[in-house]
């Protein structure tokens, strides 16, 4: 029998109905939800070490400066002059006169003629610097900033004589170019010794894990009390970047060469009167030492009698005396030569023990005026 065609139209309407139906109640009983931020809960104070590392952050910070060296270069297509930022790192307020102690290494470039280098405060204000002094053997160097006094926050300097293995230190600078970084560590060990930029060693080195990545260099290694114990100079690392090994200059190195070249402008030491065979012509000879090259006519080495290398008649080489120790510190090399005078004063009389004809002999020789 054949179903009607209204029949049809008619159950094709109430299944249409009833399928509107169940969805208009499934849309009805789907939960509503608005978005909105999350209650906030509270919490707790600080604690004590950590109010302590911010409060030790918000005084040394402005102390903290971002050293940047300016290169002049010729357009080539245009011969116009630019300024290219050559490279960066970081420096420290020194004293209310204006001084910024950084590592050589920054500011090497700057120091071509045509290029500068500029300093910026932690205000964010840039200001053109001089070049007071520079000692490459200990990878420092001071400039001076002609900001007002009152933008000037001299950090506090401490003393790197009672370190220990193990106490907490913190290191501000531009790591990357990131300004105003701080990261914290420990010491992880004393008395390292790394090679300075014209390669004569740096004694007393302090190792840290505090994270010290390129940008840092010249910027300050603080204790927990906030005073400047070591100036950050040098990492280990395959990659370049932060491998848990980072060396500081220990301040109490840097306070006696900062105030050297803010008044010579460079490291004045006293001088023996002799001038040194170079260190790999020594090593080919299977020596270990200082050996004397010449010896200045009138100076302390010449009145004392040390002994220079020459030719002979014949053609052959007469090694002079060989340097091995100054009053007991051993010589190795004619840079550590250097470090044994370096604390020493003009006209002091020391005791230098040389290898002369394969014997050790003790010779006295009254040290001169490096100006003379």
């Amino acid at each position: 029998m054949t179903t009607p065609r209204y029949l049809l139209i008619l159950v094709f309407i109430v299944g249409l109905m009833g399928g509107i139906g169940l969805t208009t109640l499934a849309t009805a009983q789907k939960p509503t939800t608005e978005a909105g931020p999350r209650h906030v809960a509270a919490r707790s104070d600080l604690t004590e070490a950590e109010r302590s590392v911010t409060a030790l952050f918000e005084e040394a910070g402005p102390s903290v400066v971002y050293i940047t060296s300016i290169a002049l270069r010729r357009d080539f297509f245009r011969l116009n002059v630019m300024e290219i930022p050559q490279g960066t790192g970081s420096g420290f307020i020194w004293d209310e006169h204006g001084h910024v102690v950084t590592n050589f290494h920054v500011i090497r470039g700057g120091m071509r003629t045509g290029n500068r280098v500029e300093v910026t405060l932690a205000d964010q204000s840039t200001w053109e610097a001089a070049l007071v002094g520079v000692a490459p053997e200990k990878d420092l160097a001071v400039l001076r900033i002609k900001a007002p006094t009152d933008r000037l926050r001299p950090l506090r300097i401490g003393t790197s004589d009672d370190l220990l293995v193990g106490q907490s230190v913190l290191a501000i600078g531009n790591p990357f170019g990131f300004d105003q970084t701080l990261t914290m560590g420990i010491i992880s060990a004393l008395g390292r010794e790394i090679d300075s930029v014209d390669g004569v060693p740096i004694r007393d080195v302090i190792q840290t894990d505090a994270a010290i990545n390129p940008g840092n260099s010249g910027g300050p290694l603080l204790d927990s009390a906030g005073r400047l114990i070591g100036v950050n100079t040098a990492i280990v690392s395959p990659s370049g970047g932060y491998a848990g090994v980072g060396f500081a200059i220990p301040v109490d190195t840097v306070n006696w060469v900062v105030p050297e070249l803010i008044t010579h402008g460079q490291i004045r030491r006293p001088v023996l009167g002799v001038e040194m065979v170079a260190d790999h012509a020594t090593r080919r000879l299977g020596l270990s030492g200082a050996l004397v090259g010449n010896v200045s006519r009138g100076s302390g080495a010449d009145e004392a009698g040390l002994r220079p290398t020459y030719r002979s008649r014949s053609g052959r080489w007469v090694l002079g005396d060989l340097i091995v120790a100054v009053e007991g510190e051993p010589v190795r090399t004619s840079g550590e030569l250097w470090l044994a005078l370096e604390r020493r004063s003009p006209g002091e009389l020391v005791n230098v023990t040389v290898n002369r004809d394969g014997r050790e002999v003790d010779v006295a020789v009254r040290l001169g005026d490096p100006q003379r």
